[in-house]
């Protein structure tokens, strides 16, 4: 919804709340505020952001862009009415997909439909926006929102939004860097990130299970354990690239731990991966246990504790893990990469 537009009685009658709008414009400035880069230049119009890019810092900048949603997982934020992580988990599917080529996150953009604009709920989805960019050091440039009564219900929103990084040309990394005898670093995830929540939200509903209750086994509350926002890997990825030799990453979204890490491989190695090296967090043995998930529908679906994973050189391995290990982050080899054709296979059992 663009600021400072003008309302007309009309208009309202159809549903639509200028007022509102702007009123949710106002709130949210306080939070973009924080993600600002110097890099930043005002513009007065306010229809879009600009950015200047520091070409002396470069010798052959490429830009990478990404663009995602947060999938059903908004529709959990819904019903539990806890709208100030969901923004969160956008930045860390747009941005840890741009890391992935190596590319820092520069800055990004949001996009909010809704039913209604209730400004304080706005505010609450901008404000974990706000929070991902600065976890993940962007800045958050500009966004839009849209309230469309008739196609939503009044409580009812999406959101989605777009990044953009840069690499340096001879420093982008991927399948093409990857060879034998490489190393496979994991780094662990919060959860289920923003993915596989059809099938969360399907067995919620066939074990009539009760999103306002404790869990002791997961030490909270269902819904709010399963809001746990995704963990954001930009800077440490960054981090890593500068401190040890790394030739590819892999976010692991939808389609788990294998179809995502396939991804970063040419088709003239392998990797087996195996699972003894850590133990997922107990919400996935939870939602297999209450859904009679087998465990190849739970590794097709989820990122089984394992949000990121690093290939390195051998001897890198070491320092990878020690850099991760100074932020805090926990992380093991969990493989290595073989002669192969690009297969990627998952033994042994969890710890």
């Amino acid at each position: 919804m663009a600021e400072g537009a003008n309302t007309t009685p009309a208009y309202a009658a159809a549903g639509v709340d200028i007022a509102a709008g702007e009123r949710a414009v106002d709130l949210m400035k306080q939070h973009v505020a924080r993600t600002r880069r110097p890099e930043q230049v005002t513009d007065a119009s306010g229809f879009a952001g600009l950015f200047r890019l520091d070409v002396a810092k470069y010798r052959a900048p490429v830009l990478s862009t990404s663009t995602d949603g947060v999938g059903t997982k908004v529709l959990l934020a819904q019903q539990m009415d806890k709208h100030d992580t969901i923004g969160v988990d956008l930045v860390g599917m747009v941005v840890d997909d741009l890391v992935v080529s190596g590319a820092e996150p520069l800055f990004m953009t949001d996009y909010i439909a809704c039913g209604s604009v209730v400004p304080e709920r706005i505010a609450e989805i901008v404000s974990g926006i706000a929070e991902g960019c600065h976890q993940a050091g962007c800045a958050l440039i500009g966004g839009e929102t849209a309230e469309h009564p008739g196609a939503m219900e009044p409580d009812e929103y999406d959101l989605a939004g777009a990044g953009t990084g840069v690499v340096e040309a001879d420093a982008v990394l991927g399948p093409d860097r990857v060879r034998a005898g490489d190393a496979v670093i994991a780094m662990a995830s919060s959860g289920p990130h923003s993915n596989g929540y059809s099938l969360i939200r399907h067995v919620v509903d066939d074990a009539d299970l009760d999103l306002y209750g404790h869990v002791p086994e997961l030490g909270g509350v269902l819904g709010e354990v399963l809001l746990t926002p995704t963990r954001i890997y930009a800077k440490d990825c960054l981090a890593l690239t500068a401190g040890a030799e790394v030739h590819a990453f892999s976010h692991i979204t939808g389609g788990g731990l294998a179809s995502n890490l396939a991804r970063s491989l040419p088709d003239t190695v392998d990797i087996t991966i195996d699972r003894s090296g850590w133990t997922p967090d107990p919400v996935f043995s939870y939602i297999a246990e209450r859904g009679k998930i087998s465990r190849e529908d739970m590794e097709s679906t989820f990122n089984m504790g394992v949000g990121m994973v690093a290939i390195v050189a051998a001897d890198s391995a070491d320092r990878a893990l020690a850099v991760l290990a100074e932020r805090g982050l926990h992380a093991w080899n969990m493989g290595s990469v073989t002669p192969g054709s690009g297969q990627v296979r998952l033994v042994g059992d969890h710890a």
